[in-house]
């Protein structure tokens, strides 16, 4: 199985300005990413960035670059266009690291694209781990999803679902036994053929109210598979805590590498 990591980063972020350049034990955060990311079987990794500076970066550190436009609106949209100048055939696929996951797992990047490679019928596969407590079920931040039979997703939602009507009819907020409740994981394996086709697909109602991009897809009727992971795996960085945390890992030659 061959595929393509290609590692979206964008300059612009309010919580951490130039987020992609941030130093992570002497490397910006965007290289530390694709080298983790390049420890995967994929054939070729590479970042996709509209800033000259993370070009710079990128070049400097030996890792392959391409320069994309500035306008658009979802990272799918900036993997559109890099499946395109690649010319990528239909079939390849093609996994989106997000350029602020400097630890994120291998393993669990060849999981993704093999579960697709494994589904003809598939447009994406992404993954999911268990909810082992009642505040990530109850929390709108924390997306949940709902699998069919084969690995198929049903819905992802904000909401704590699927919801245990008998286990929550008293209104408190509990984690119900047994319940098949999984947090999903950002991390997607597209085919170059629906990443083409995926800017002229209109939002969709569900994706505006829920504010969940991958909905669109289910919206349109290509199917999602998931991958299931035992564990919830280490946290990219979004906020100021986010990077002094990984700081440290890195500073203090710690940074893990979690288990598929």
């Amino acid at each position: 199985m061959s595929f393509t990591v290609v590692v979206p980063a964008r300059a612009a972020s309010t919580r951490l300005p130039g987020k992609p350049l941030l130093d992570l034990g002497g490397l910006p955060m965007v290289v530390r990413t694709a080298r983790q990311a390049a420890l995967s079987s994929a054939g070729r990794v590479l970042i996709a960035t509209d800033h000259a500076d993370v070009a710079r970066a990128a070049a400097e550190h030996g890792i392959e670059v391409l320069m994309t436009r500035p306008d658009h609106p979802t990272g799918t949209d900036r993997l559109a266009e890099v499946a395109t100048v690649l010319g990528l055939d239909d079939d390849a696929i093609v996994v989106n690291v997000q350029g602020d996951e400097p630890l994120i797992d291998p393993a669990l990047i060849d999981a993704v694209a093999a579960l697709l490679a494994r589904h003809a019928d598939a447009a994406i596969a992404t993954c999911a781990a268990p909810i082992l407590d009642a505040g990530t079920l109850f929390d709108p931040n924390a997306v949940k999803v709902v699998c069919g039979a084969n690995d198929r997703a049903l819905y992802f939602s904000r909401a704590p679902i699927p919801w245990a009507r008998d286990a929550l009819a008293d209104g408190r907020q509990r984690l119900a036994p047994g319940l098949p409740a999984w947090l999903h994981i950002g991390l997607y394996a597209y085919r170059a053929g629906f990443l083409r086709q995926f800017p002229e697909l209109p939002p969709g109602r569900l994706e505006r109210v829920e504010s969940l991009e991958q909905l669109r897809a289910l919206e349109q009727g290509f199917p999602i598979v998931v991958h299931a992971t035992g564990a919830v795996p280490a946290r990219g960085v979004d906020t100021p805590e986010d990077l002094a945390r990984v700081r440290a890992l890195f500073d203090e030659g710690e940074a893990p590498s979690a288990s598929a």
